[in-house]
C-alpha cells in the first residue's frame, strides 16, 4: 500500500528518496542552511556569540544532513524502523536547534539596526539571513512530521 510518505513501513534508498515527501525535503535544506551560513558569514555584528552560536548551528545541521542524506542515497540503513526513528529524532532536534539560532539572530538583527543605526546593505544581508534561517526551520519541522508518520507505520 502506497502513501505520500512512501510505502507503509518502508525507507526509501537510491533515487528512490527523491520522490518520497519527507526526503524530498533533503536538498531544500542543504540549500537553505547553506544560504543562511553563507549570508551569517558575510555580515558584522557584535558581539560575535549569537554569529557563532548561528553559524555553529549552520555547519552542524548542514553536515549531519549531507550524510543523513548519503546514508539513504546508499542504501546503508537496511529499512529497519530504528533508522525511522533516528530520522524523527534528527530533525525534530535540527529544527530545535535552527528555531532558537533563528531567535536569537532576529533579536539580535533587531537590537543592532535599532541601537547602531548600521549601514543598509548589512542590515539586509541581516534580514536575509533571518528569513532564510526561520524558512530552514521550518523545512526541518516539516520534515520531522513527514518522518514521524512514515516512523508510525513501521
Amino acid at each position: 500500500m502506497a502513501t505520500n510518505t512512501g510505502h507503509v513501513g518502508y525507507l526509501p534508498r537510491g533515487g528512490a528518496i527523491f520522490c518520497t515527501i519527507p526526503d524530498i525535503l533533503y536538498l531544500p535544506e542543504l540549500i537553505f542552511g547553506g544560504l543562511v551560513l553563507s549570508l551569517v558569514a558575510s555580515t558584522y555584528i557584535l558581539p560575535y556569540n549569537p554569529q557563532a552560536y548561528v553559524i555553529s548551528v549552520a555547519i552542524f545541521c548542514f553536515l549531519v544532513t549531507f550524510f543523513w542524506l548519503l546514508v539513504f542515497a546508499c542504501g546503508s540503513h537496511h529499512n529497519k524502523s530504528s533508522w525511522a526513528s533516528a530520522d524523527v529524532a534528527y530533525h525534530g532536534f535540527a529544527a530545535l536547534l535552527y528555531f532558537s539560532a533563528s531567535v536569537l539572530l532576529a533579536f539580535i538583527t533587531i537590537f543592532w539596526e535599532a541601537a547602531a543605526g548600521r549601514d543598509t546593505l548589512i542590515y539586509k544581508l541581516d534580514v536575509a539571513a533571518v528569513v532564510f534561517a526561520f524558512l530552514t526551520t521550518l523545512l526541518y519541522v516539516i520534515h520531522t512530521v513527514f518522518s514521524a508518520i512514515r516512523w508510525r507505520s513501521f
